[in-house]
């Protein structure tokens, strides 16, 4: 099983891609978590209502078996992390964008705590600069 770590952006996009590519070139199937702590009014990077189904749509051509999760109120990389602790997870798979070192001090990254803990191989990711 493949974790994708999906938001709704050319970041998640290109993870999703990515952890498509891996799940067939592996044979196995996709767990994609676009997880949101809920705290502000709107989570831009939380898939709503076209959006989810663009992804399903994505996901059902694609030929692999998934499931797609989107809990609310929980710190995105701790669902991730708690997700690759699975037995069956090989990888977990995440856009990355860059951020400046004061971004990083002051903001803190979703992305640098996955590729920090996560105990399984990372495959982190950005979009074609097309």
């Amino acid at each position: 099983m493949i974790v994708v770590g999906y938001t709704a952006d050319p970041f998640g996009h290109a993870a999703l891609e990515h952890g498509i590519a891996e799940a067939k070139l592996r044979g196995t199937g996709l767990l994609v978590i676009n997880a949101t702590a809920g705290e502000s009014y709107v989570d831009a990077r939380f898939a709503g209502g076209g959006a989810v189904r663009d992804v399903e749509t994505r996901l059902a051509q694609c030929g692999v078996d998934f499931e797609l999760r989107q809990p609310v109120g929980v710190d995105p990389a701790e669902e991730l992390l708690a997700a690759t602790d699975r037995d069956d997870v090989t990888m977990l798979v995440v856009g990355v964008r860059h951020r400046s070192p004061v971004g990083k001090l002051l903001l803190g990254s979703v992305a640098q705590k996955l590729i920090l803990e996560c105990r399984k191989p990372v495959l982190a990711v950005k979009p074609d600069e097309a």
